[in-house]
């Protein structure tokens, strides 16, 4: 295996991780980025563009099948950090606050019991609404009218506000439509004309008919049994409650009932700021230092006070949905047991299967990882953390 790309002096690390990922750690196309305190210091590609594609070519070049710079993946719910980034935008610009019914917004959404969710429960995984009482069709899911109607009629599943579950499908929905009342426009849109845009950052949420030819195959692996695995293995209740289809974690993830086939164009081109993001290392990495500071790509996106607001806790403890104890700020996953990043300062947010992308505002980190070989990890990957540990013995 052939790796591609840099390393600034002092993350080679990073690099021997990253190799011993396709190595020992079953990964078969990935890259890696990080920033450094507004600076590229990592940006590393290797394998096949395709999952379940020819193996790349042992050359500078790669072959036909080689992933290559510019190479884009579905990185499933590595995207909510991406999304999150619009309602706090649009929260530091004045034009939403925070502490306001979800109602006050949008109206339909009073109904079930939700009156009184505010935005910031919406944004924690507080707003009692992760499953559905009927699965949405694929078709259904990514129409821009089933979602919210539905999300809008739902019964809260919980008094919403008193505890938090992960919202894994249902969170595509509600902070679409939330984002569509306050500016008028779709979350992508808003998106791309506001931020990726002027950044130059090659992450979509609605994947433009012009950039389907760079984006790779994802597919299901299964890592060497050597490959090891987290330090704390999942309790007898996390199994059970994956095992029982009737149980919330199964209906949570099934919200859209079957699930999509996420290769397919009409998937990719929906704009589901939960699951359906797409894009590069390079642009999650550039994203999140712009979260934290000026970058060599452009200026600041978050003032202070804003990205403070991203690591705050709001939601922290059992977690009705993924059974295990998580932590959560306005739409970032925190550091924690369940999803190692950093330090205690990171926020971000881990993709089921592989992906990460974070921020560390004390070490000025930036930090992306996109895989096309889907593991059975939902927020801890081993290759992911492989090379989180390695940015820290790098520092």
């Amino acid at each position: 295996m052939e790796v591609q790309g840099t390393v600034t002096e002092g993350f080679e690390a990073v690099r021997e991780a990253f190799v011993r990922n396709f190595e020992a750690r079953g990964d078969r196309g990935a890259a890696v980025a990080v920033y450094r305190d507004g600076r590229r210091v990592v940006d590393l590609w290797a394998g096949s563009r395709d999952a379940d594609g020819p193996a790349a070519e042992g050359t500078a070049g790669g072959g036909s099948g080689a992933w290559r710079a510019g190479t884009a993946q579905v990185v499933r719910s590595a995207t909510k950090g991406v999304a999150a980034a619009v309602p706090l935008l649009l929260h530091q610009r004045g034009l939403l606050d925070l502490d306001a019914p979800v109602g006050a917004y949008w109206p339909e959404f009073k109904a079930g019991g939700k009156e009184h969710v505010r935005v910031r429960d919406l944004l924690a995984h507080r707003a009692g609404v992760p499953a559905l009482e009927r699965g949405l069709s694929p078709a259904e899911a990514v129409d821009g009218v089933s979602g919210p109607r539905a999300v809008a009629a739902q019964a809260a599943l919980w008094e919403p506000g008193t505890a938090h579950g992960y919202h894994a499908q249902t969170y595509s929905w509600l902070l679409s439509e939330l984002v569509l009342r306050v500016t008028g426009v779709s979350l992508g849109s808003w998106l791309a004309e506001q931020v990726t845009g002027p950044l130059g950052l090659d992450f979509w949420i609605g994947l433009p008919d012009a950039e389907a030819g760079r984006v790779g195959r994802v597919a299901p692996v299964d890592p060497p049994e050597r490959a090891g695995a987290l330090k704390v293995r999942p309790r007898r209740n996390v199994s059970e409650a994956w095992a029982d289809p009737h149980s919330l974690t199964r209906r949570a993830f099934a919200a859209i009932d079957p699930l999509p086939d996420e290769n397919a164009p009409a998937y990719r081109a929906a704009e589901l700021p939960a699951s359906a993001g797409i894009g590069t290392a390079r642009a999650l990495a550039g994203f999140y230092a712009a979260l934290i500071g000026d970058t060599e790509d452009g200026a600041r996106l978050f003032d202070p006070a804003t990205t403070a607001l991203a690591g705050t806790e709001l939601s922290a403890g059992a977690d009705r949905v993924l059974v295990v104890n998580t932590r959560f700020g306005p739409g970032y996953m925190l550091h924690g047991p369940a999803s190692p990043l950093l330090s205690p300062a990171s926020f971000g947010h881990p993709g089921r299967g592989g992906s990460l992308a974070f921020a560390d505002p004390e070490a000025g980190i930036g930090f992306g990882y996109v895989t096309n070989g889907l593991a059975k990890s939902v927020t801890a990957d081993p290759r992911a953390q492989a090379l989180v540990r390695a940015v820290g013995a790098s520092l």
